[in-house]
Parts: structure tokens; C-alpha cells; sequence
């Protein structure tokens, strides 16, 4: 006897061997037991997630010799006819071969005659969307007015491209795709049956290479079992889907982590010696800064735990948001790059070159009244003398903005910092006075984030301390407004004096709107 790939052998004869979709059967047999039936149904969803499967079943549930049922028997000489695609009333058409007006009139002509076997008609049409607008028109009155012995099965993977008019007339069923921990249970299921030797790990990559579809996942099943000699292994499948180890990806972003290009390359190099898909590997990348970020919010801590907690300290949420974004344009851009090789790494240099961009100064900023930080050379320790305290005002809220400028900071926490005065620098000890208006803004992460960023400035640890005060502070963001004030009063004397605004409210009776007049940082 012939073979029989897995993908056909363990197709679903009845609702209750579908896997997934739960929601979709949970309607149709409700229906079914109910006689509440309707003429047209629309299914929707990506390639191999069962949607012909499940019209062939509900094909069965209309025509089962026992009665319209949720469960056929699958026994009966319609139900085997079904399966064996021999039943003379389910009509099973391809829409992208088929999509003339001629074939869609010559169809529509044999509506009018009753069941040859079974009670219904079933006009399965595949891949609906390919027909022609003409075919639609000549559908569309059929569909919405048809013979009580026809039903309509329509499935499709792009449903925006169906004219709402047939869309309103069906009952449109959207299939999910598969969880990956659903594909990995049924495989599991199937290599136990077929008395295939496996590992989960391998299987649970076959899942995820099938993207949603368990029809993929059963055909690259067949291609492993035949690649691995009926032993499917983890390294196995890596080798034949062209997967790289997980440790590959955890040392790339290590060396992102590390701001190490040259180790950034040379792990690059190492990888190519594999013969990669960097697309795959770009989104391998993703993945990882994905649990990263995910980890640094609600301190989840998924597989590989270790390896992603220490990332996770290790990197910035900015940078963590920022290196995601590069590799999500990126992949896009891929194609595009001389090779593919070369792309990943302009790709991953691109990561090391920039920074969130409340972190850089830009010359070329539109004009704002956000408060434009000036990078300064850093201050190092033996041009700072930090076992001093600081005593003269004016020279502590001088020195907190130098180093306010250096720490790369963002968001709250920068907001936190600007709104702090430095009080005393001594040894390894920083203390910063916050206005108790401002309490709301101090919260340990912040702090915590602030002193990771002071120790990374003067290269040693140090220690914060930030005390709440009911005196007027000379901060930094008060100091940035002070000024923004003073260009825009300067900016309103220069306009009001101007000979060609004052002619222009002279003649036209116009009056100034200090409101709108925008100061201009000066770069």
C-alpha cells in the first residue's frame, strides 16, 4: 500500500479531532443541535488552519444518514462518501482556477435541482476571493435568495477582498491559528501513534517553524521524520529547518549589552559559518529583546530565564525599545542589502551607533519649547574633585547640569533627576534635595536607575540619596525654563520692534499673540 503523507492521513473527520478553533465549533454545534441553520457560511483564516476540513465536516453534519447532527457517524455510506470525495452533492470548487462568469453561470444553472444522495447541495467554493466581480454579481442573487436544499460554504484567506454585499449575506466563521503549544501536543500525539521517536524541544521548533498552521506543521513533520531517520532530535530539526542555537542570539545581544562591536562582528562571522537565514535570525533577535522587555515590566521571567534577567539588568528599557525598532525596520530592508550577511550587520551596527533620542543632541531639532539638553565632555573623576563637598550654589546646580547631561537618562527617570538639586558630592555618596511638590515623581525604580547611571559615569559604585525639601530649589528643569522665558521675551521685544510688523498691525489693525511666538534654542 502507497504511503499516505501525514497531513491527509490525519485529517479531521468530525469536530471533536479538530484541533484548536474551539470557538468556532462550539457555534456550529450549537446550531446543528438546535436546527438553527443558515444557507451560506464563510470561513476565514491563514492557509492550513482547516478551513475546507471544516466545511467538509459540517458537508457530513448536514447530510449524516442518522439525521442533521454535531457528531456524524462517519459510518454511513454519505459520511464515507464524504471522506472519500465520491458524494455526488457536495460540489467542491476552486476559485482561482474557476474565476470567469462562465464558470460561475454554468455552476449557478444545476442550484434549481434537488439532492442527488444526500438532503443538501453543498457548494463548497475555495479560495472565494479569487472570483471575478462579474462572478460575484452572478453569485450575489443566488446566494441571498437560494433553494432551501442548497447551503454555500465559502472559505477564503483574504476576506477584505469580498465585496461586503456577499459578506452580509453569510455567517462568517474567522479561525484563529494554532498556538504553538497545541501543534506541539498533537505532534506529540501523532509520533507516539506512529511510533516516531522524538524529543518535545524538537517538536516544539517544528511548531513554531509552521507559523499557526497544523497543516505545515504536519508536512514539515514528515520532512523531519524522513530527514532524522524516524528519531526526530532538537538538533536535528535545527540542522534541517536552518535554525541556529539560542546561545548564538543571547551572545549578539550580549555584545549589544556590552556596546562591543568589535565582538558584536566576530559573533556575526561565527554565525555565517552555519550558512543562517538572517531574516530568521533578525527575528530571533526580536524574540529576545521581546522577553527582555516583557522581563524589565512585570518581572516574568520566561525560558532561558537566567541568560534574559541578566540582559534585562544589563539594558535600558530606551535601548531595549530602540534595538527592537532598528531590527523591525530592518527586516523589512533586508532584502534590499547586497547580501544578506551584509544587511544583518549594518542592521546590528546601526543598533551600536544610536541612542534613544532624548539622549542626543540634534542640530537639526525643530523649533520647540522642550528644553534642549548640550551635551558636555565628561567630567572625570580627577577633574572633579568628588571627595569635596560642593559648597557654592551656583557651582552645585552648574555641576549637576554637567553631569545631568552625561548620565543618559529618559523619560520619568530623566524628569525625576532634572527636577532634583545636587546637595553634596563626597567620596562615593551623592545626596539630591527633590521639592515636596515633586513627591509623586520619586519611586525606587527611578532612583534605582539614577544611581545605576551615576556609577557608570564616575566609574565606581556610588551611593543616592534623594531627600525631600520644602525650600525653593535652583534644579536643573528650573534653570532650562528660566532661559526658555528669557529667548522668549527676547523673541517677543525683536518681533514687536520689527518695522514690518508693526506696519502690518498699523494697516490691518492687528493685534500680537505673544502665545504663539515660538523662542528658537540656539544650537
Amino acid at each position: 500500500m502507497s504511503y499516505q503523507v501525514l497531513a491527509r492521513k490525519w485529517r479531521p473527520h468530525n469536530f471533536l479531532e479538530m484541533v484548536g478553533q474551539e470557538h468556532i465549533l462550539r457555534m456550529l454545534t450549537n446550531a446543528l443541535d438546535n436546527q438553527r441553520l443558515h444557507h451560506a457560511y464563510l470561513f476565514t483564516g491563514t492557509r492550513g488552519v482547516g478551513k475546507t476540513t471544516l466545511a467538509r465536516i459540517l458537508a457530513k453534519c448536514l447530510n449524516c444518514e442518522s439525521g442533521i447532527t454535531s457528531n456524524p457517524c462517519g459510518t454511513c455510506g454519505i459520511c464515507q462518501a464524504v471522506d472519500a470525495g465520491r458524494f455526488l452533492d457536495l460540489l467542491e470548487i476552486d476559485a482561482a482556477s474557476r474565476t470567469k462568469v462562465e464558470d460561475t453561470r454554468e455552476l449557478l444553472d444545476n442550484v434549481q435541482y434537488a439532492p442527488t444522495q444526500g438532503r443538501y447541495k453543498i457548494y463548497l467554493i475555495d479560495e472565494v476571493h479569487m472570483l471575478s466581480g462579474h462572478s460575484f454579481n452572478a453569485l450575489l442573487k443566488t446566494l441571498e435568495e437560494p433553494p432551501e436544499h442548497v447551503k454555500f460554504l465559502l472559505a477564503t484567506t483574504d476576506p477584505k477582498k469580498l465585496p461586503v454585499t456577499i459578506l452580509s449575506r453569510c455567517l462568517q466563521f474567522n479561525l484563529k491559528r494554532v498556538p504553538v503549544e497545541q501543534i506541539t501536543q498533537h505532534l506529540q500525539h501523532i509520533c507516539t501513534t506512529e511510533n516516531i521517536q522524538f524529543d518535545t524541544a524538537g517538536l516544539e521548533q517544528l511548531a513554531q517553524a509552521a507559523d499557526g498552521s497544523l497543516r505545515d506543521a504536519l508536512s514539515l513533520l514528515d520532512q523531519a521524520i524522513a530527514f532524522c531517520r524516524d528519531n526526530v532530535t532538537a538538533d536535528d530539526v535545527r540542522r534541517m529547518l536552518g535554525n541556529v542555537e539560542q546561545d548564538y542570539i543571547f551572545r549578539l545581544v550580549t555584545a549589544l549589552a556590552e556596546q562591543d562591536g568589535k565582538q558584536l562582528l566576530a559573533e556575526i562571522t561565527a554565525l555565517s559559518e552555519h550558512a543562517p537565514d538572517f531574516d530568521q535570525i533578525l527575528e530571533n533577535v526580536l524574540s529576545c529583546l521581546h522577553q527582555i522587555a516583557i522581563t524589565q515590566t512585570i518581572q516574568a521571567l520566561p525560558e532561558h530565564h537566567a541568560t534574559i534577567a541578566a540582559l534585562a539588568k544589563r539594558l535600558s528599557p530606551e535601548d531595549v525599545q530602540l534595538y527592537y525598532q532598528i531590527a523591525l525596520i530592518g527586516r523589512r530592508d533586508l532584502s534590499l542589502a547586497p547580501t544578506p550577511r551584509h544587511g544583518f550587520e549594518m542592521i546590528m551596527l546601526r543598533m551600536l551607533a544610536f541612542k534613544p533620542a532624548t539622549l542626543i543632541e540634534t542640530k537639526t531639532a525643530p523649533a520647540t519649547n522642550t528644553p534642549r539638553i548640550t551635551p558636555t565632555k565628561p567630567i572625570t573623576p580627577t577633574e572633579k574633585p568628588a571627595a569635596q563637598p560642593v559648597t557654592t550654589p551656583a557651582t552645585i546646580a552648574d555641576n549637576w547640569t554637567d553631569i545631568l547631561a552625561n548620565l543618559g537618562l529618559a523619560g520619568m527617570t530623566y524628569a525625576l533627576a532634572a527636577n532634583c538639586a545636587l546637595n553634596s558630592i563626597i567620596d562615593n555618596k551623592i545626596q539630591l534635595s527633590l521639592s515636596k511638590k515633586h513627591a509623586p515623581m520619586l519611586n525606587p525604580k527611578s532612583q534605582e536607575r539614577i544611581q545605576e547611571a551615576l556609577t557608570r559615569y564616575f566609574n565606581k559604585p556610588m551611593s543616592l540619596q534623594i531627600t525631600l525639601s520644602t525650600a525653593e530649589l535652583n534644579t536643573s528643569a528650573k534653570q532650562q525654563e528660566t532661559a526658555q522665558k528669557t529667548r522668549h521675551a527676547s523673541a517677543v521685544e525683536a518681533i514687536t520692534a520689527d518695522n514690518h510688523v508693526q506696519k502690518i498691525m498699523d494697516v490691518f489693525g492687528a493685534t500680537l499673540d505673544i502665545n504663539s511666538i515660538k523662542a528658537i534654542d540656539p544650537a
